[in-house]
C-alpha cells in the first residue's frame, strides 16, 4: 500500500499509499498509529477467537450455496463447520494457537457450537432456498481519476431479473445502536461506490445482516451518497499521505484500546514504536 523511490541523491522517499481498503480506512479513521502498525510497521496480531469464528462462518455460508437451493438447509450449514475448520487450520495454522491451552477440547467445543447458533440465526433472517448469488466473496477493484485504488471483498452480491444489484455483507456480531448505524454503512458505501465506478450502476440497496443479534440493516444509496463517500476517501488518502511523508502518526484512544495488540508499542500505553522505516520530510509552512 506504501513504498518508496529513489530520489535525485538516491536517497529513499516516502511515498504516498495507492491504495484502500474499508479495513484499512477504518484503522485510520480510528487511529492513525493503528493504521502505522498494520500497515506500514506491518506488526504481528494473534489471532482473535471472534474474527476467526466470523471467517469460518463466512465460508461456510458461501460454501452453501454450492448446493441446489432444496438443499440449502441449516442441518446442512452446520454439518459444514467441521470441514471449514479444518481448511482454516490448513490455510492459517496460527489460528490453532486459540486453543493451544485446551487439551480436552471443552473450549473449543463450545466456540464451534457458537458458530452453529450462528449459522442457524442465519436461516431466520434469509431463506438461502429463493436466492441465487450472482457473487459470492467478491474481490473488487476500482482506480479513481485521482490514482487512487479502492478495494475489497463483498461477501455477496444479488442481481434481480431486472439488474437491481444488492449488495450483502455478513456480520457475526450484534448490530450497532442507531447512532453508530453510519460508521457500519460506510463500508457497505465503499462498496457500493466501487461498484458504480466498474459498472456504473447505483447498487439499489445494501443491506447488512447481523448474526450476532439477529437484525438486517438496510440502505438504499443514491449517488450522491456515493459522492460524499469518494470525497471522504480522498481526504482519507490526503491525510494518510502526509503522515507517511512527515512519520507524524497520532494515536488517538478509544474504548477499543482494550482489544489492540499494540499497546506495547503506544505511547499512550508508555510503549514507543518501533523505528519509522521510511525517510520523512519536515512538514511544509502552514501544513497542519
Amino acid at each position: 500500500m506504501v513504498g518508496g523511490v529513489a530520489g535525485a541523491g538516491g536517497e529513499r522517499v516516502a511515498m504516498a499509499p495507492t491504495s484502500l481498503s474499508p479495513s484499512r480506512a477504518s484503522d485510520f479513521m480510528q487511529c492513525p498509529l493503528l493504521y502505522r502498525f498494520r500497515v506500514i510497521d506491518r506488526l504481528p496480531e494473534k489471532p482473535s477467537a471472534a474474527a476467526t469464528r466470523g471467517t469460518l462462518v463466512h465460508a461456510v455460508l458461501e460454501r452453501l450455496f454450492d448446493a441446489p437451493a432444496v438443499e440449502r438447509t441449516a442441518p446442512r450449514a452446520k454439518a459444514l463447520i467441521p470441514g471449514q475448520w479444518d481448511r482454516l487450520r490448513q490455510s492459517r495454522p496460527e489460528v490453532t494457537e486459540l486453543f493451544a491451552d485446551d487439551p480436552e477440547g471443552e473450549r473449543l467445543a463450545g466456540w464451534l457450537a457458537e458458530a452453529e447458533r450462528l449459522v442457524e440465526r442465519w436461516f431466520t433472517l434469509e431463506d438461502p432456498t429463493r436466492l441465487e448469488p450472482a457473487e459470492r466473496e467478491l474481490f473488487v477493484e476500482a482506480e479513481l481519476e485521482s490514482g487512487l485504488r479502492l478495494r475489497g471483498i463483498i461477501d455477496r452480491v444479488d442481481v434481480a431479473p431486472t439488474g437491481e444489484v444488492r449488495i450483502v455483507d455478513y456480520k457475526t456480531g450484534k448490530a450497532p445502536r442507531p447512532e453508530y448505524s453510519e460508521g457500519a454503512l460506510f463500508q457497505m458505501k465503499f462498496y457500493a461506490l466501487v461498484v458504480w465506478r466498474l459498472k456504473r450502476v447505483v447498487p439499489r440497496r445494501l443491506q447488512l445482516v447481523y448474526l450476532g443479534s439477529g437484525d438486517v440493516l438496510t440502505y438504499d444509496p443514491v449517488l450522491a451518497d456515493l459522492e460524499r463517500v469518494e470525497r471522504k476517501l480522498h481526504a482519507l488518502w490526503d491525510a494518510i499521505r502526509q503522515a507517511t511523508e512527515t512519520g507524524e502518526w497520532r494515536p488517538r484512544p478509544t474504548k477499543l484500546c482494550g482489544w489492540c495488540d499494540h499497546q506495547a508499542h503506544c505511547p499512550e500505553f508508555g510503549g514507543t514504536p518501533p523505528p519509522y522505516p521510511l525517510p520523512v520530510r519536515a512538514a511544509e509552512s502552514g501544513t497542519v
